[in-house]
């Protein structure tokens, strides 16, 4: 099966056929894709690019005539998925490769999004020295730092661009062996999805443990804006068997404006596809921020706490939590599988509790009543321990086995 190599062929042309002659010569079979539209291709595309406007459900002349670059981004991104799609549905694709600036990384990665985890998929990017979530989001995606501009045939870009070909080469001639690749739930444990922060590592620590020794395989997803992503992604792809959805911080940093939200669709996928979760509120107790000069001067009046040099939390308000409360009840509400919510009384994080700077009772209080008050006929149990007490990571691990028809391992 073939490598997809995705390029604007017009300004990116001898570059990508440069690429694909160092495939072919590694002995992997290529199809190089034309994602340009208004200049004229340097070099013959195996599909043109009227056939990859076509799949997006446009005509090339109409992009052409209307002569907007952002249009005809928009557009080959959504051509290039669907071709990806079609193609990886066929069983015919190994993996997809792309070169570009902004432009060429938009639509080519747009493409690499559509397979699923495991199959190759390599940017040679102008753009990877930079914050490459725009591009990479919940997939595992290899960004490559071109050094230089994708222009011409010189003594850095020959070097960048067969390395590219040899790393796309290695992954789809050494592919993993039957069985390690994220779909085969048949020959590993069922999935656990759970949620971490370094400020609930010791409540999820335990709780997998727990749920390890009872005969599951447990992810643990860091609660960084792009882990929640991914944890909401596998389990809307039918991946997961049960959710320990201890940190849900990035709720908070959606509300509130911090680096690290998940976007809108956090805490969704489980409820809608019925899959078994047990809930809680690690971490809501801060909002995200890099160095503290980076931090917007309309919330120069809050309370900080600097967890390092380049990461800074900011104690959310009581109104905040019970915006999030409000949010947590009303998404849980809507789950169609058996769902738990879980509220540590002393604390729910490292940094919230007695003694420690984010203790705040009232905050956590008007938290737990907008959740029990929102959370419809979903089961709400505190418990008179903080988040990382055994107490609790052992509750709720007990919770979920429960919910998934297991019981702890004795």
């Amino acid at each position: 099966m073939p490598v997809l190599i995705f390029a604007t062929l017009d300004t990116k042309g001898l570059e990508a056929a440069f690429v694909r002659d160092q495939l072919i010569a590694l002995g992997v079979e290529t199809v190089l894709v034309d994602a340009g539209c208004l200049g004229v291709p340097t070099v013959p595309a195996d599909i043109p690019r009227e056939s990859l406007f076509a799949a997006a459900g446009v005509e090339l002349g109409e992009i052409q005539r209307k002569n907007d670059r952002g249009r005809a981004i928009e557009a080959a991104s959504r051509g290039a998925a669907e071709l990806a799609r079609r193609w990886h549905a066929l069983g015919s694709v190994d993996g997809v490769l792309g070169l570009g600036g902004s432009a060429g990384t938009t639509i080519a990665t747009a493409a690499m999004r559509e397979l699923p985890l495991g199959v190759p998929k390599l940017m040679i990017s102008t753009l990877a020295s930079s914050q490459v979530r725009p591009w990479v989001r919940d997939k595992d995606i290899c960004m490559l730092n071109s050094v230089v501009d994708i222009v011409g045939i010189n003594r850095v870009s020959r070097l960048i661009l067969s390395q590219g070909a040899r790393a796309m080469a290695g992954t789809v001639r050494f592919a993993p062996p039957q069985g390690l690749q994220a779909d085969a739930p048949a020959v590993d444990r069922p999935l656990v999805a759970a949620t971490m922060f370094g400020v609930t590592t010791p409540c999820v620590t335990q709780a997998r443990q727990i749920l390890e020794a009872a005969g599951y395989e447990v992810l643990v997803f860091h609660a960084t804006g792009n882990g929640g992503q991914a944890m909401e992604s596998l389990i809307a792809d039918g991946l997961i068997a049960g959710v320990l959805d201890i940190t849900t911080t990035e709720l908070a940093d959606e509300l509130v404006g911090g680096i690290l939200s998940a976007g809108p669709d956090r805490l969704t996928a489980a409820g809608r596809r019925g899959v078994p979760q047990v809930i809680s509120v690690g971490a809501l107790d801060m909002v995200n921020f890099g160095p503290r000069d980076t931090v917007p001067t309309k919330f120069q009046d809050r309370l900080f706490y600097q967890h390092n040099a380049t990461v800074t939390l900011m104690r959310t308000t009581l109104e905040e939590n019970r915006q999030l409360g409000r949010e947590i009840g009303h998404k849980v509400s809507q789950a169609t599988g058996p769902t738990t919510i879980l509220l540590p009384k002393q604390g729910i994080s490292a940094i919230d509790r007695a003694g420690q700077p984010f203790d705040d009772p009232a905050a956590r209080a008007a938290l737990y009543v907008a959740i029990r008050e929102s959370a419809g006929a979903v089961a709400v149990e505190e418990i008179d321990a903080h988040i990382n007490d055994s107490t609790f990571a052992t509750a709720a691990a007990a919770r979920l086995l429960t919910l998934m028809g297991r019981r702890i391992a004795q």
